[in-house]
Parts: structure tokens; C-alpha cells; sequence
């Protein structure tokens, strides 16, 4: 599959196959991940590879009940080690680099024919305390992984025109 496919056949996914997960493909997942571009190259992700039930159903409970976050065979927590980092235009490099590298995740999983869903509603202390990560660690985004039951239809888009302006802004 080449990338504009993959990006055009990537969906939230929130219902998933009973099928595991092959390590070799959470690798090329993780692969993908590590090769994102990061500021200054600073590469200060960590990612927690989550496939214990019990763990997988407690971070169900701290992404505010979504239950569908412990029935997906892998849960990846994605994680910033470095959050002071203030980028030149004022901007907090954590949030940006982790946001690059899970879209690689999300992309690479859609070309294995994985699905994911980037989940942002949770309780960050609730998934230190189940995955036992500092205090000064801050977790970014929770990704759900394994392959798809359900095949949604794909959402609407704005047009180009409605979202790209030439030379300088417009409405």
C-alpha cells in the first residue's frame, strides 16, 4: 500500500477482531514512530506497549469510561520524557513531536491493515498511576491497535479551498 492510500483508508477505529496483534507488526508500528522528526532531534517520546487485560481494562476506566480502549488487543501509551522544551514560535515541542509520531503510528498501522484510534480523552494521573510512569513524564495521547471489526465510512472533509490560502491569509 503506498501512503496516500494508507492515509485515505486510515479510520477511527473503536471495535475490534479478537485476532492478536503479531510483535513483528507493533514493530514496524514502533518503527515508524522512531523515525518521525522531533525538534532539534531530540527524540524524547517513550512508548508503553500495553497487552495485559487487566491493565488494558484500568486504562479503559481512566480514558473516562471508553470501554472500547480495553477490548482492543494492544494499547500504546505515548509519552514525552522532556516537556519544558519551548520551540522559537512559543510552541511546546512535546505536544508537536509526539503528535508527528503517533500520526506515523496511525498511517503505518493502516498500510499493515491495523486500526487505531488516537484517544486523547483520558486522565492523565489515573494512567500514570495504572502504567506507573513519574510524575514528570507527561502522557501525551493513549493509541488503541489491533485489527479492525467494524469498517467505518470515511468522514467529510473540508474542500482545499476552504482550508489553503495563497501567499498570505484569507477568509
Amino acid at each position: 500500500m503506498d501512503v496516500f492510500e494508507a492515509i485515505r483508508s486510515r479510520r477511527s477505529i473503536r471495535r475490534y477482531a479478537g485476532r492478536p496483534v503479531e510483535e513483528d507488526a507493533i514493530g514496524q508500528v514502533l518503527e515508524a514512530a522512531r523515525l518521525a522528526p522531533s525538534a532539534n532531534n531530540h527524540q524524547e517520546w517513550r512508548f508503553i506497549i500495553v497487552r495485559e487485560s487487566e491493565a488494558r481494562m484500568r486504562l479503559s476506566i481512566a480514558a473516562k469510561g471508553q470501554g472500547f480502549v480495553g477490548e482492543a488487543p494492544v494499547v500504546i501509551a505515548c509519552c514525552a520524557v522532556e516537556s519544558q522544551h519551548v520551540m522559537t514560535c512559543g510552541q511546546f515541542a512535546y505536544a508537536i513531536d509526539l503528535a508527528i509520531a503517533v500520526d506515523h503510528m496511525t498511517i503505518a498501522a493502516a498500510a499493515l491493515g491495523l486500526g487505531t484510534c488516537w484517544v486523547g480523552a483520558f486522565y492523565e494521573d489515573k494512567v500514570r498511576e495504572v502504567l506507573g510512569i513519574p510524575g514528570d513524564v507527561r502522557v501525551v495521547a493513549l493509541l488503541t491497535l489491533g485489527y479492525p471489526a467494524e469498517k467505518p465510512s470515511p468522514r467529510p472533509r473540508k474542500n482545499l479551498k476552504d482550508i489553503v490560502c495563497r501567499e498570505k491569509w484569507s477568509q
